[in-house]
């Protein structure tokens, strides 16, 4: 998980060529002949509303896949709770009592004991449903998968591990999101400087995992004295984050769109050619201990297996509700099925509004997953409809009465 608004994210893009992958991988990305990081222009929101009843899709589906949804919307109900959180609205129309309100409507609907067939109902007549926009302006969206990875770590360093991640340094005052008030140095800087000595949490055996863990935002750890612990977000250095995958498709190392696993093993052939692509993003991200384990968000909130997702904080609203519906056009595997989902995540590879991450759990099992995910689809929202306005009976004298 990136800041609260880019760096806490956990992420892991699919692995779109066929090393390692089995038979009935999904096409490339650039088979489907999209570019879904093509870019909205400047203030641009990416939801616009639906008007036309026919182009809501069925959420019956979805309506009868509720597991672990309650968890998650609880904890986009919590976040919201926060007085920090008011800050990221309005979201165009949608105010911050509009959407907490219509968490804490859906999650009554949950309760209620509806069928799937009355819940698509209700959700129809009390919600207003709105769609990204998509990288084309008709709602194309491409589906991936994230994880939280699994790192062997140490508390102490050695010869092995000497790679730390840090808690923030003393001293650091920091805005809400996590970013520091005052200027600080760049990740080149931090890392060749050993100016944090005496702030480092934990320490890794590779530098390209602890630069992982940064992009990811989250990690769950195994110790050298047995014990497993979780760290997650604390702060970041102010800077704004730069693709590393963009840098190596830009140099022919990794196919375009090519993610996470990719990553990894081009620098496990090639450990010489970390930092020389490390250092081209600035930003650098700092831990603290999460102490129920549970991996992070960028907003800070817990993230639920298949029911968070992760989009461009810019242009999309944190914490809402919203619906991921595939096309089937590309996973013949069906990863990703009709579901609704908590927007509590982002990260820097998801930074358009064709472009949508779906967490999918931690370890090894969750990020092979994630690597075979791959899907082109819609993403929907949906927002409690307002209350409409009283209206105002005329009397004789010409005023109103109310």
């Amino acid at each position: 998980m990136r800041t609260a608004a880019a760096t806490m994210c956990l992420f892991a893009l699919c692995l779109i060529f066929p090393v390692g992958c089995p038979k009935g991988h999904p096409p490339t990305i650039d088979a489907l002949g999209a570019d879904y990081e093509a870019q909205l222009p400047p203030g641009q929101l990416a939801l616009r509303k639906v008007t036309d009843p026919k182009a809501i899709p069925d959420f019956s589906a979805a309506c009868a896949d509720t597991a672990g949804l309650s968890e998650s919307i609880a904890n986009s109900i919590d976040y919201l709770g926060r007085p920090s959180s008011k800050a990221r609205f309005p979201y165009g129309q949608i105010t911050h009592a509009q959407a907490l309100a219509s968490l804490k409507a859906f999650m009554a609907l949950l309760d209620s004991g509806m069928t799937p067939a009355q819940m698509n109902d209700a959700i129809r007549r009390r919600f207003d449903v709105y769609v990204s926009v998509g990288c084309d302006n008709r709602g194309s969206m491409l589906f991936t998968g994230y994880y939280t990875p699994i790192f062997d770590a140490s508390g102490t360093r050695t010869d092995r591990f000497r790679y730390p991640l840090y808690s923030p340094p003393a001293g650091m005052v920091k805005n809400p999101e996590g970013a520091p008030v005052s200027p600080m140095p760049d990740r080149r800087a931090i890392e060749t400087s050993n100016m944090y000595a005496g702030s480092e949490l934990v320490w890794l055996a590779d530098p390209f995992e602890a630069y992982v863990t940064q992009i990811q935002g989250s990690a769950r750890l195994h110790m050298t004295d047995g014990k497993e612990i979780t760290v997650g977000y604390a702060a970041n250095n102010g800077y704004e984050y730069k693709s590393v995958r963009a840098e190596m498709v830009k140099d022919g190392k990794i196919e375009k769109y090519a993610g996470l696993q990719a990553m990894i093993s081009y620098f496990r052939a090639h450990p010489n050619e970390v930092t020389q692509y490390t250092w081209r993003n600035p930003r650098y991200v700092f831990f603290t201990t999460v102490p129920d384990g549970r991996p992070r968000g960028s907003l800070g909130a817990p993230v639920t297996t298949r029911r968070t997702i992760a989009t461009d904080k810019k242009i999309f609203p944190p914490a809402c509700l919203a619906f991921v519906a595939p096309s089937g056009k590309a996973n013949g595997e069906g990863v990703i099925k009709p579901v609704f989902a908590c927007d509590q995540d982002t990260g820097g590879a998801i930074r358009a509004a064709g472009r949508c991450d779906l967490y999918l759990g931690v370890g090894k099992e969750a990020g092979d997953l994630a690597g075979r995910t791959l899907e082109e689809g819609k993403l929907y929202y949906v927002f409690l409809k307002a209350a409409p306005a009283p209206s105002l009976a005329p009397v004789a004298n010409g005023r109103s009465a109310n």
